[in-house]
């Protein structure tokens, strides 16, 4: 059984930095792409980042791009997302994801394993 734990969410000014986590367990976690998606209060949930199975190839959204990082140690089990310059409009809940490949991307639907989620929240 997958199962995909995040960490690292909270309340931060606009401007500042959050570093979430996510532990990976139930699979070979160095065999697939992970990915971080978000949804905020009354919104879809939408694409933020995603990192293939080596790390050698990331993706970002374009409301991201420049300002998050993707990451992952694979010794670790564990994939990061870095962001920096937050801004009010990044507030939402978090989720981590696991692809069904090793090199998925953006697509929702090619993620069938997910966390629970963590809040972020940015304060103006």
């Amino acid at each position: 059984q997958v199962q995909l734990v995040e960490s690292g969410g909270g309340l931060v000014q606009a401007g500042g930095s959050l570093r979430l986590s996510c532990a990976a367990s139930g699979r070979t976690f160095s065999n697939y792409a992970m990915g971080w998606f978000r949804q905020a209060s009354g919104k879809e949930r939408e694409f933020v980042s995603s990192i293939s199975w080596g790390g050698a190839t990331t993706y970002y959204a374009d409301s991201v791009l420049g300002r998050f990082t993707v990451a992952r140690d694979n010794a670790k089990n564990t994939v990061y997302l870095q962001m920096n310059s937050l801004k009010p409009e990044d507030t939402a809940v978090y989720y981590c994801a696991g692809a069904r490949s090793s090199t998925s991307r953006n697509n929702i639907r090619d993620y069938p394993y997910w966390g629970q989620g963590t809040q972020v929240t940015v304060s103006s």
